[in-house]
């Protein structure tokens, strides 16, 4: 019998739109895509792409009042000297908690983004970051100083000490990162402030939030700063508990992750009470992996953390991987490409895919270097909707990973519905391994290739850094 794959071009029981809804509610198909450093109103003109491509969220950076450095240029990054000057983490800057800021929108467009979302079925999570303020930290407007109790309250007594040891939790959750100082984020009226803010998100139409440096937060069982009566932090952004008469809106109904990058004491099962976590550890070894163009290169079959691999939001890259020390920004599009099909074709995490600049290449990591801007058009890469799609179909269905002989090649199939297999090597291949798939022919829909199963064998030719996926 002849097997003819599903794709984006045929007839499918998979919706062309993700099929959200009000709620944040994440299901373990879910995908995200990261539209770093896309504007509120480039997010929206491209919603309906984001839908058809497949995804069931999509995050914004940080939308919150924040520094404005390099005389407001919006240049994602500038050296001295450049004709157009601005940095992309001055939104990691707050100035206040209130929405909008000169990089991303103001607040009615970000409204009109989330309607945008609700209109194709797209969840909305914001990048929240209530840790620390601006560098500058006389920048701070006087309202934030005012609602606190004056400018002195904002911070932790421990908030301008530099942090030497990051696997002390005492400096980790109280100490000033990076020349950015840490908010007594324990403070009532501190909380009550942040937490007017959040529910203003979510009334706008947010339905989740990433919180960037969570690691840097203490929990209940961590060490208290000077100022502090106990560490409910978490109780209180996650709904558990309200201050001074407010609480959370819709807790059951909002999906929340943390940034909680893997270290030696960052007491990831404790976090893992309270939301899911960034599997930095595992992309890690898969960026390894990539990078040698073979699976064994190291250690994949391990999620590499203690939390439940359902609560863990898993990448190929980061915007601090690409950005930062540019740890993942020399591998090539397609090489990224590969290692999205592999982990989205997996029945376990939440895979987020980052939106890398427009007109990026390995030697110009920055690209067209504008704030504000879309992406390259990776995101909609029929390879990588072609996957995206794939998991979605695969609802339910056990995973199980081949690997050939020489590394070269991964397939993962889900269950007896279908397998997707991803040629890691800069080199063509011809496979012969193992599936459950029933003995037939079977042919790709992005690149129209047949592969045959006959007595539990799959045999097929694969070309470079080119994926396939195949549907009973």
């Amino acid at each position: 019998m002849k097997i003819l794959a599903l794709t984006i071009a045929a007839a499918m029981s998979v919706p062309m739109i993700a099929t959200g809804s009000p709620s944040g509610h994440k299901t373990d198909d879910d995908v995200i895509l990261h539209a770093w450093s896309w504007s509120f109103d480039t997010i929206a003109s491209n919603m309906k792409d984001i839908a058809a491509a497949g995804y069931d969220f999509v995050q914004t950076s940080p939308a919150n009042t924040c520094y404005v450095g390099d005389g407001g240029g919006m240049a994602l990054f500038s050296e001295p000297g450049d004709s157009i000057m601005g940095k992309w983490y001055y939104y990691y800057q707050p100035t206040d908690w209130k929405i909008g800021n000169y990089m991303l929108g103001n607040r009615d467009q970000f409204k009109a983004m989330c309607d945008s979302a609700y209109k194709y079925g797209v969840k909305v999570i914001v990048d929240v970051l209530p840790n620390h303020t601006a560098i500058d930290h006389n920048a701070v407007l006087p309202g934030l100083n005012n609602a606190v109790g004056g400018h002195e309250n904002l911070y932790h007594a421990n908030g301008f000490t530099p942090i030497t040891d990051y696997n002390d939790r005492f400096q980790c959750t109280t100490g000033e990162m990076g020349g950015l100082p840490d908010v007594n984020t324990e403070n009532p009226d501190f909380q009550y402030y942040y937490l007017q803010y959040v529910n203003d998100l979510i009334n706008l139409g947010a339905r989740g939030f990433r919180y960037d440096t969570a690691k840097h937060i203490g929990l209940p069982s961590d060490p208290l700063d000077a100022k502090s009566q106990k560490n409910n932090f978490w109780n209180i952004a996650t709904g558990r508990e309200g201050v001074k008469g407010l609480s959370l809106l819709m807790p059951d109904s909002l999906y929340i992750y943390g940034e909680v990058l893997q270290d030696k004491n960052t007491k990831e099962d404790e976090y893992a009470e309270y939301m899911d976590l960034t599997a930095s550890a595992y992309g890690h070894a898969l960026r390894n992996a990539l990078a040698s163009g073979n699976y064994k290169a190291d250690d994949l079959a391990s999620w590499h953390h203690v939390a439940d691999p359902h609560k863990l939001v898993t990448w190929v890259e980061s915007h601090d991987t690409y950005c930062n020390a540019h740890e993942s920004a020399s591998l090539s599009d397609d090489v990224i490409r590969m290692g999205w099909v592999f982990l989205t074709a997996r029945d376990k995490g939440t895979p987020l895919f980052y939106s890398r600049p427009a007109g990026s290449t390995r030697e110009n990591y920055w690209g067209n270097n504008r704030i504000g801007a879309r992406g390259n058009d990776e995101f909609k890469n029929p390879e990588v909707v072609a996957v995206n799609q794939f998991r979605h179909a695969m609802s339910g269905q056990p995973e199980n990973v081949v690997v050939s002989d020489n590394g070269a090649v991964v397939a993962v199939e889900r269950g007896e519905k279908g397998v997707a297999i991803v040629n890691l090597s800069e080199k063509a291949q011809k496979i012969k391994i193992a599936t459950i798939l029933p003995d037939g022919e079977y042919t790709d829909g992005v690149h129209s290739t047949m592969f045959k199963v006959k007595k539990g064998m799959i045999e097929g030719k694969v070309t470079p850094l080119t994926s396939y996926i195949l549907y009973r």
